[in-house]
Order: C-alpha cells, then structure tokens, then sequence
C-alpha cells in the first residue's frame, strides 16, 4: 500500500471514528445525567421509598415553550409542600393555539442541581411526545417525590426549596419520519375541551 492510500484510510478512520462517537455522546449524555443528578437531571424511579420523613420541602413548578412550539404551557399548580419521601402529584396544562397538529417533547431540570440527584420521578408526561391537535388541551400530571437520602448529603441536606422545570419544544410530525424510526406511544393525559 502506498503512503498515500495509508494516509487516506486513517483520515477516513478518524472521520468514521468522530462521527461515531458524536452519534453516541447525546444518548450517552442522557444516561449520565439520570443516573448521577448532573446538571439537576431528576432521577427515574418505579415507586416511591417505604420512607417518609417528618420535615418538609415546597417544590415549585415551571414551564416554558420554544417560540416555534404553537402551544401555551404552564403549571396547574405554583408549589407544593410535601414531607420528603411522600409520593407528589402534579399537572401541568398544554393547549394547541395553532391551526395544526404539533408533537412535542418536554426537557427537564431540578434547581437546585445538587438536588436533582434526590429528585425522582415514578411518571412523567415528558417520558414521551405528546401530540396536541389544533385547539386541544389537555392536562398532563407528573408523579415525583424527594428522596429521604437528601437528608444525609452533605451538598444537599440543606435544601427546602426545588424548582422543576419543563421546556417543550417542537418535533417532526410522526408522518414526517421516517419508516424506520421507532414509534414512542403517548404518555396518558387527560384531555379537556
């Protein structure tokens, strides 16, 4: 083989090598933040603690829109104080203001970010996309709870005041896919017209 073509085949090693990991790095990104609390990521859990602890946090809700999301959202709710450890349940509220169906997906932060490593959500309406038709409202709950562990962290112990924060913003249409990218089923809300 000629300096040349080695010289060839490693660039195209490196571009396939880049690409690969930048492919990689959002998923992988995902994973780290939920399973460590970076950045204020809320931990997913399948149940709440068997533990309920007598002192207390208020839990307050936010929402935000892209600008090109056609939709308005907002909480249903402006806190909540709960024992730490008690299963919460929340609603957020979401209408189409627009002449067209819109699917949307929600991010998610805990401020706090030593906090979000204590902050678990059981269900969330932003484990899915959510499809609004022109006009529709619905109201979508997230069922979360504060992990008793907080207490005996030394980063986070101190902390009586979350903020939980939602941004939706605005996907491809399911139509709009492609055939070969898989279907998410939608999170159950309750709609209201």
């Amino acid at each position: 083989m000629n300096p040349n073509t080695r010289l060839l085949t490693r660039l195209v090693g490196v571009v396939v090598v880049m690409g690969a990991l930048s492919w990689a790095a959002v998923p992988f990104y995902s994973w780290f933040c939920q399973v460590t609390g970076f950045a204020g990521t809320p931990s997913v859990a399948e149940r709440a603690p068997d533990q309920v602890l007598d002192e207390t946090v208020r839990v307050r809700f936010d929402a935000n829109v892209m600008p090109d999301m056609g939709w308005t959202f907002r909480p249903m709710q402006a806190d909540m104080t709960l024992r730490i450890g008690e299963t919460g349940l929340a609603y957020y509220e979401a209408v189409n203001i627009s002449d067209e169906a819109i699917t949307g997906t929600a991010t998610y932060n805990v401020s706090p970010d030593a906090a979000g490593y204590f902050f678990d959500k059981i269900e969330c309406f932003c484990f899915t996309e959510q499809t609004l038709q022109p006009g529709e409202r619905i109201e979508m709950p997230v069922t979360f709870f504060v992990n008793p562990e907080i207490v005996d962290d030394r980063d986070a112990k101190t902390i009586r005041d979350i903020t939980l924060s939602y941004t939706f913003y605005r996907q491809d249409q399911p139509e709009q896919r492609s055939a070969s990218a898989p279907q998410v089923a939608a999170t159950p809300a309750r709609a209201v017209n």
